[in-house]
């Protein structure tokens, strides 16, 4: 089907990439606020961790939800309901009189970090034409990237009012309300996905959505859904886990639990830690956290301005090589304790790298690999498991660093190596592939070929 890439279908994009904005503020601002933290509540490191990952426990009961959820009330309005969670988490965490109160807020906004990391890329993706469906679904992560960047940034300005540790951390965690509250009003103007609305029978709704975002053939596409949705129609089909999907499924559990053993968010979590281990002073934490969150945005950007012409598969492969070669230098700095003042440099190759590979391919990779009627518990199931190991990993790293600063990194090491060997022998490309035939050629649907074309495009 032919589209015109119009301001209603890039205004509709952006909206809810917006929720990556927000997930990846939240995720990176405790960066700055630790060791406040660990001053105001007496924190041991284990503690430290389980508050660090107490909003990631929130995550995965959110991103779990999320599936059912997206069902049910379709992307828009659980969107909305998702920029509620982050709104009342980055109040209450900035008014938190208790280590408890905090982490009940923190896991409130948890919620929203999960749910929306399943309900906006599947969002987009059912509202994406083929051609654009990589860079459309990547400006989640843009958006990711650039919360991340805002979060450090946001912690070094806060931190030049040298307001005091034991407020400033307030500040830190209390800002991200303003545009909690912005994602929030911008979303009533969105449409709800055209195959939502065609699930709930809703056509002539579905007609119009596809006229506003440009396509020049609605009646053909939406007749094109109709045949996707009721081709996967039975008593069973809103299962995920069934043996016909087990492609996908297993596609999507590897490529979550990689996302997160290879250590990017515990790096981006405790990066001012990670930096005083190496002597840096606080100001210079700061100052280099927004150095690295810069490098990521930029790498975001070039992985997917090619992401669709030389695919996920090789984006995968090319950042496994420069993550190993990175996490490799890192590593053997903090056994070796010398050259501190080039960790910096490998630290930011690192993200850069994760940045133009993991980063960029994963919400993308989740929102195709699945056919309609399980879409959304798919990428829920992804979801879910991205988040559940980025809380054990976060929660572990401070324990593990304590007893050896190397330690986490040579670990990292070695899932990186495990990740490259498994994309190369059995992740398929996805690239400038329709969403219903990604689902014949994953055998999701009756009669597919499946190890003939799979093995194919895995070469």
């Amino acid at each position: 089907m032919t589209h015109t890439l119009n301001g209603t279908l890039v205004r509709t994009v952006f909206v809810a990439a917006l929720g990556g904005s927000l997930l990846g503020f939240d995720t990176a601002v405790i960066a700055g606020s630790t060791h406040g933290l660990t001053q105001m509540f007496n924190l041991s490191p284990s503690e430290l961790g389980f508050t660090v990952s107490a909003a990631l426990w929130g995550t995965v009961l959110g991103a779990m939800a999320a599936g059912s959820m997206g069902r049910v009330l379709g992307g828009r309005t659980s969107l909305l309901i998702l920029a509620s969670c982050y709104l009342i988490s980055a109040l209450g965490c900035a008014f938190s009189s208790s280590w408890t109160w905090l982490l009940i807020f923190r896991f409130v906004g948890g919620l929203g970090m999960g749910g929306s990391s399943v309900i906006a890329p599947v969002y987009i993706a059912e509202i994406a034409p083929a051609a654009w469906r990589g860079r459309l679904v990547g400006a989640f992560q843009i958006n990711i990237i650039g919360g991340i960047l805002l979060a450090y940034l946001s912690n070094y300005v806060i931190g030049m009012f040298a307001l005091g540790e034991l407020v400033e951390w307030r500040w830190q965690l209390g800002i991200a309300a303003a545009p909690a509250a912005l994602f929030l009003v911008m979303l009533v103007g969105i449409p709800q996905s055209p195959r939502w609305l065609v699930a709930q029978a809703r056509l002539e709704e579905a007609e119009q959505v596809l006229r506003k975002l440009g396509s020049e053939k609605p009646l053909g596409e939406l007749a094109s859904i109709r045949a996707s949705l009721e081709g996967d129609a039975g008593p069973s089909s809103d299962r995920l886990f069934q043996w016909r999907y087990r492609r996908p499924i297993l596609l999507a559990l590897v490529l979550a639990m990689f996302n997160q053993l290879i250590g990017i968010n515990a790096v981006l979590y405790y990066l001012n830690d990670i930096f005083a281990m190496a002597g840096f002073d606080r100001t210079s934490q700061n100052a280099q956290a927004v150095a690295v969150g810069a490098t990521m945005l930029i790498s975001t950007l070039i992985a997917l301005s090619l992401i669709d012409k030389f695919g996920r598969r090789t984006l995968l492969l090319v950042g496994s090589v420069g993550l190993a070669i990175c996490l490799a230098a890192i590593a053997t700095i903090f056994h070796i304790q010398q050259y501190q003042s080039t960790l910096l440099m490998f630290l930011v190759g690192y993200v850069a790298f994760f940045s133009f590979s993991q980063g960029a391919v994963i919400w993308v990779y989740l929102s195709e690999i699945f056919p309609d009627r399980v879409r959304a518990q798919g990428q829920s199931l992804g979801s879910s498991t991205h988040w559940v190991m980025n809380a054990i990993v976060s929660a572990a790293f401070p324990v593990i660093a304590t007893q050896s600063q190397s330690g986490p990194f040579f670990m990292f090491l070695v899932m990186v190596i495990l990740q490259f060997l498994v994309v190369l022998m059995f992740f398929p490309e996805t690239s400038g592939v329709r969403l219903e035939d990604i689902q014949r050629r994953l055998g999701t649907t009756e009669g597919s070929d499946t190890p003939v074309v799979v093995a194919r495009e895995a070469q």
